[in-house]
């Protein structure tokens, strides 16, 4: 079991974060955006910024290569639909993907948006990490929740028209 400490500051114990979530164990803030029989799309539990989406495989594999057919479909047209969901609903211009095989839990990739006040931080891929440390420590207040919830509800309302 892991210790996992959420965006709202609470920690859960799992085994894996992505099946808990995907198997509806742990409901993310704002619930699921969106769903297919194979991914589950949520907003990152961690790291409260609106429009960072994780989409996560329903099947426990850690790999790209383990996707079969059906999936690698699934995979990059829900991929496509939520990106652009992001910058029509949410004017999202730039996202930084992030898929890693060495995780402690199952196959996702992160969808992290870049909003201006993240190039304080750096411009490179390096800057993710103290941007997301940023965001867990410092945006945990009502006003940014409350937008991060709106942007929930905003993607899910297009993704589901």
């Amino acid at each position: 079991m892991r210790e996992i400490t959420l965006s709202n500051g609470k920690t859960v114990e799992v085994e894996c974060l992505s099946c808990a979530l995907t198997r509806g164990e742990i409901e993310p803030d704002g619930g699921v955006i969106v769903e297919t029989e194979h991914f589950h799309a949520h907003q990152d539990v961690a790291y409260p910024i609106k429009g960072l989406v994780i989409l996560a495989s329903k099947r426990h594999i850690k790999c790209f290569d383990e996707l079969n057919d059906l999936e690698k479909v699934d995979y990059i047209n829900l991929l496509s639909k939520i990106r652009k969901a992001q910058r029509e609903v949410l004017g999202i211009e730039h996202v930084y993907y992030f898929y890693n095989e060495d995780t402690t839990h199952h196959f996702h990739t992160w969808m992290v948006p870049r909003y201006e006040w993240m190039y304080d931080f750096g411009r490179s891929v390096e800057s993710v990490r103290p941007v997301l440390l940023h965001a867990r420590n410092k945006l945990n207040n009502d006003e940014n929740v409350k937008s991060v919830i709106d942007g929930i509800k905003a993607l899910k309302k297009e993704l589901y028209t």
